[in-house]
């Protein structure tokens, strides 16, 4: 099938209400053929599972498929209910076809149109089971009768939806660019929402840089917009960003049919392309689109309230928002201030790269499928929803022109695992039935509340004895499952009773205990400390809702709606702080549209509320110290802010906001600056701290912060370590905002695990925490940068000695799609007193105790070799430097003391286990006080390569080596160890993927990418190339991305080299010797091992560690 045709077919089923024959046709072709044979027809009544007749009215099979892996997928249409849309219970939809599919032989996919009567839009549906099969008596294949989840991806079509999307993940599968079949695995390729994240950055960032670009030439052309915006510290990326944050938003809102509502029609009634028709002219006429249009809808129109809502200018009715969105930013004069953006920015005929005609604003956005409904782990809309929403702006934080690359965004998946176990840990804490227990206030929290300490602040007791106790594994299943058995439990509510087809499946102690544990979620208090976009701030409180909403079947308030759920968390719960401004309006954004995607009020659309003391901008790392608490003002601010939050009347805010803000620059001495226990007093009250401290914190090195260190200093005191990266100290901050026993969950860099500079984090993490769950996700591609990242959730509480953390490593990219099941998989528990403040390594019990005694039957290396450890040469040019044979004899040619300086040169990727492979390189080693005029030849051809060689005398500079006090000819390190290099010497390269060390006996030099060690001891030649050492950069090395590891001298140094005699020394020494001889050999395989038995006896190890080492050190 030719491609027009192909999207021919897509569009014409996608882009028009559901007809059976298109989408029969449609499938038989996306597929290449389908099983027609095996359609049944409409099933209704009592062959609709019970639990789904309020929502399924009908369904009906028109085919199946097996893919050439022998994947089976049926194709499915399910008819709705009247009453049902397709937002309406989503869950209900996806485990209807989970029941199907489980119950219809372990289908393992369905391909699935979802239909509502009445609507001309649908959803279409991949739905795939992730089955644990078991063995019939009779051998077939059954699914465990245990909880099954199934995953659900869809695209939203018909006569409101584009299928730009579509067309361009369906037709490639449907055209010959893709021979053969499509398996299961390529059908949900289709449906990778990434990819459709990836593509619509893209374009948002074009068209941030388009709009940023025309904004500047209105500046610098116009004076009056200058003077305004230089007035009001308005500048024109921020300008930009806001105002494509708008539009968008207003995208988001126009599917809900918001907008061009008729003056007695309810709300939802709307066109849903508003934004389009404007620009179109039809309600209204306009000279420029912007100041015209676009300026009276968001200032006046969306700001202001009005009592009918009708807004004459466009003759229709135009809901009022509030919350601050569409406040002119900076307070710039709207009204006065005319800026003509053209049209051509928001709509013209341009043709983009892939073919589409037009590329402006709205031409972009209308191409989008936008969806009110946030992504959940089990249920993927391909189109643009608020959660990608916030990927977006937060990969756009640090765009500030078109070299600008952006930031880097939690993966959906960690958020909601990170979110999930926070929020299990926080009820097994508060509802466990733990003993009464009384701690003292610590040094952290006193600092807080200065010299006037509250009355009863200086005992703290945390009381849970008294209540019921809920096992943990009851919390996780409301948690994790809760929303999946819904069904099933209002089917037995609605009975009354147990029967023998429905049973509960959440267990007793939930049931029964569903006011106590619903309150505990309400009262929740969560801080993110670096909230970016807001990620986690919303992940917590889809979690809270969702859950909240599994025990309203057993509360039964019909005022329980997620929209009442969301508004509550928001204002009694969620905190976030960011020292960018940007990312504060990108969180708020977020959080507001989370409460616009459940308003279901058609009457009625109440105003989003005020978050600007939810959402601060300031500095998290700032001082945690105050010595002012005076208890009238406190309670005076804790009011003034709860007015405020809801507070709609423009002058009444205003003057709120003057008030607020007074008190606590009173309260922080007019510091000027963000201070928690001030701005969210209402948390270090009674409560003394965070429920939850949760976040990504940032990912800045050392070398980055240099500005910050005085200050970081000042706050961190004896925490703080001038090597250590920036996200450590977000560990100290996130430990003191919490309450005790309280949880902290990150996801940061693994490097404080081993580095140097984390011994202080280790030491914070172990004695003032007990870690429950440490997962290190090594080198897999969380995150677009490399960053080694690592989970840690931790309790802030004093560990008991026999206390244990879930420990697992993390080593495929697929793991991630199910961390929950990848951790019941290859998690264990490690005992705390593993982690060592000497270095973390994340292995089971028995192997750790290996490693112990391995480090008890030798000396460290660096003692054995004195610390004679050496970095090879860094040139700063390689280009000048390093020559080949060719250059070597010419310049010899031209003056023979050439050759005093020319010396043989080798590279890391030219060692091999047990010798080196010589490239044929040399390196002029010009060292430090040579006389370059005594060699005029190697003078010559380094002149050619001056300006680069020279150091720069700016790190500005854009040509020159660093800046230093070497001379242009010298080699740019100063190497005072260089005649090692001349000597005997074992050489091993700084990244490698298992221990190769090899040994040189011919004066090679070698470049940066290498160590030495001046000897000439073949013994400890064959240790370090032994299978312990094998095993001794596992479990001790960082693990970098792509599989590498550095055994740089830090690491090395502390390797045992085990005591030996005099006769085994000469044994093994001959053994090397003979590998040497002919390292190419067959018979070196045998060598090796004969050496590595020899070893093992060196460290008097018995057979079963002797199979740790082999099972571990497998290729």
């Amino acid at each position: 099938m030719n491609r027009d045709e192909a999207q021919r077919i897509v569009r014409e089923t996608l882009q028009n209400p559901f007809d059976k024959g298109r989408f029969r046709y449609f499938t038989k072709n996306l597929l290449g053929a389908i099983d027609e044979s095996k359609a049944f027809p409409v099933l209704q009544g009592q062959y609709i599972y019970e639990p789904f007749r309020s929502r399924v009215k009908q369904y009906e099979r028109i085919g199946t498929y097996t893919d050439p892996d022998g994947k089976r997928i049926d194709v499915l249409i399910v008819y709705l209910q009247r009453d049902t849309t397709l937002d309406h219970g989503r869950t209900t939809q996806r485990n209807f076809i989970a029941r199907y599919l489980k119950e219809r032989d372990a289908k393992d996919a369905g391909l699935v149109a979802f239909v509502s009567p009445g609507f001309e839009d649908w959803r279409f549906s991949l739905v795939r089971m992730d089955y644990k099969l078991t063995t019939t008596p009779k051998g077939n294949l059954k699914a465990k009768e245990e909880f099954t989840p199934a995953r659900r991806w869809s695209f939203l079509v018909g006569s409101h939806e584009n299928s730009h999307t579509a067309q361009s993940r369906l037709v490639p599968v449907m055209t010959a660019l893709e021979p053969g079949l499509p398996t299961l695995s390529r059908l949900e390729e289709m449906f990778n929402i990434e990819t459709v994240t990836k593509e619509f950055f893209e374009k948002y960032r074009g068209l941030f840089l388009q709009t940023r670009e025309t904004l500047d030439t209105i500046v610098s052309e116009n004076p009056t917009v200058a003077t305004d915006f230089e007035t009001k510290g308005v500048n024109t990326v921020d300008f930009s960003k806001k105002l494509l944050g708008q539009i968008v938003f207003l995208y988001f809102l126009q599917k809900k049919g918001w907008f061009g509502v008729g003056r007695d029609a309810d709300w939802g009634t709307g066109p849903r392309n508003f934004l389009r028709e404007l620009f179109e002219g039809k309600h209204g006429r306009y000279e420029n689109f912007f100041n015209d249009i676009l300026e009276p809808l968001f200032y006046e129109a969306l700001a202001r309230e009005r009592d009918d809502d009708f807004y004459r200018h466009f003759n229709c009715r135009i809901p009022f928002l509030n919350g601050g969105l569409f406040d002119p930013i900076g307070g710039y004069d709207w009204v006065h201030t005319d800026i003509f953006l053209p049209d051509e920015l928001f709509s013209n005929n341009d043709r983009t790269k892939e073919g589409d005609a037009g590329n402006g604003i709205l031409d972009i956005f209308d191409r989008y499928n936008f969806t009110v409904k946030e992504d959940e782990p089990l249920e993927k809309e391909v189109a643009v929803d608020p959660e990608m929403l916030g990927k977006v702006f937060e990969n756009l934080l640090e765009v500030k022109d078109r070299k600008s690359k952006g930031t880097y965004y939690t993966p959906r998946e960690i958020v909601h695992y990170m979110c999930r176990q926070s929020l299990v840990s926080y009820l097994e804490t508060q509802l466990g039935g733990t003993a009464v227990a009384y701690e003292k206030l610590g040094d952290d929290q006193l600092d807080m509340f200065g010299n006037e300490t509250k009355t009863g602040q200086m005992d703290l007791a945390i009381e849970h004895g008294s209540g019921p106790s809920i096992p943990k594994k009851d919390i996780e299943m409301l948690i994790h499952l809760g929303e999946q058995v819904g069904e099933n439990e209002a089917a037995v509510e609605a009975r009354g009773r147990e029967t023998e087809t429905y049973s509960y499946k959440l267990p007793e102690t939930i049931r029964q205990n569903a006011g106590l544990i619903d309150r505990r979620l309400a009262d929740v208090k969560i801080c993110d400390p670096a909230v970016g976009s807001g990620a986690f701030l919303v992940g917590m409180m889809n979690e809270i809702v969702k859950t909240r909403g599994v025990l309203s079947i057993f509360i039964r308030d019909p005022d329980r709606t997620p929209y009442a759920f969301k508004r509550e968390c928001i204002e009694r719960s969620l905190y976030g702080v960011d020292i960018d401004p940007g990312a504060v309006e990108i969180a708020k954004l977020r959080l507001w549209l989370s409460l616009v995607v459940d308003e279901e009020d058609i009457r009625e659309i109440k105003p989003l509320p005020n978050l600007d003391y939810k959402v601060v901008n300031g500095d998290s790392l700032g001082s945690m110290t105050w010595d002012v608490w005076e208890n009238a003002l406190i309670r005076e601010l804790e009011r003034l802010k709860i007015d405020y939050f809801d507070e709609t009347s423009p002058g009444k805010k205003k003057n709120k906001k003057t008030r607020i803000d007074s008190l606590i620059a009173r309260l922080t001495g007019n510091a000027g600056h963000f201070k928690y226990q001030t701005h969210f007093s209402e948390v270090f009250g009674d409560r003394y701290g965070f429920d939850i401290v949760i976040a990504n914190p940032p990912y800045v090195r050392q070398e980055g912060i240099k500005e910050l260190k005085p200050a970081l200093l000042n706050a961190f005191r004896d925490f703080y370590c001038g090597t250590a990266d920036l996200y450590t100290y977000f560990y100290k901050r996130g430990i003191e905002l919490l309450r005790p026993e309280g949880h902290l969950c990150f996801i940061a860099p693994n490097k404080f695990m081993r580095a140097g500079y984390g011994k202080n984090t280790r030491e914070l993490l172990t004695k003032e925490a007990t870690p429950k769950v440490v997962i290190d996700f090594c080198d897999l591609p969380i995150f677009d940068a490399t960053t080694y990242p690592s989970i840690m959730l931790v309790k802030k509480k004093r560990p008991d000695a026999v206390d244990t953390t879930l420990a697992a490593t993390f080593t495929d990219a697929g793991q991630l799609e199910s961390i929950e099941q990848t951790l019941d998989a290859v998690g264990f528990p490690m005992p705390l007193r593993s982690l060592r403040k000497e270095g973390w390594t994340l292995e089971r019990p028995e192997v750790l105790r290996l490693m112990e005694k391995l480090r008890a039957a030798g000396k460290p290396l660096g003692e054995y070799v004195n610390g004679r450890f050496y970095r090879g040469i860094l040139t700063g040019l390689n280009e000048a430097f390093v020559i080949n044979e060719t250059t070597r004899q010419r310049l010899i040619a031209e003056d023979p003391k050439s050759e005093e300086l020319i010396k043989p040169w080798l590279r890391g990727r030219d060692i091999k286990k047990w010798t080196a492979q010589w490239g044929g390189l040399y390196v002029i080693f010009t060292r430090r006080g040579t006389d370059i005029e005594q060699y005029p030849a190697v003078k010559r051809h380094l002149e050619q390569f001056r300006t680069d060689l020279e150091p720069k005398k700016s790190s500005k500079d854009k040509r020159g080596r660093k800046p230093g006090s070497y001379k242009w000819f010298e080699i740019q390190d100063n190497i005072a160890y260089y005649e090692e290099f001349e000597k005997p010497k074992i050489v091993y390269p700084n990244i490698t993927k298992t221990n190769v060390f090899a040994y040189d006996g011919t004066g090679w030099f070698t470049n940066q990418k290498c160590f030495i060690i001046p000897t000439d001891d073949l013994f400890l030649l064959a240790v370090l190339n032994s299978k312990v050492t094998k095993l001794w950069f596992r479990t001790t090395l960082p693990l970098l991305r792509g599989g590498f590891y550095e055994p740089s001298a830090i690491f090395m140094q502390d390797f045992p080299v085990p005591v030996i005699d005099d006769s085994m020394r000469s044994l093994i020494t001959s053994l090397v010797q003979e590998t040497l001889t002919g390292p190419d050999s067959s018979a070196v395989p045998e060598l090796e091992a004969e050496i590595d038995q020899l070893v093992y006896q060196l460290y008097d190890l018995g057979p079963e560690e002797i199979a740790i080492i082999e099972g571990s050190t497998k290729p």
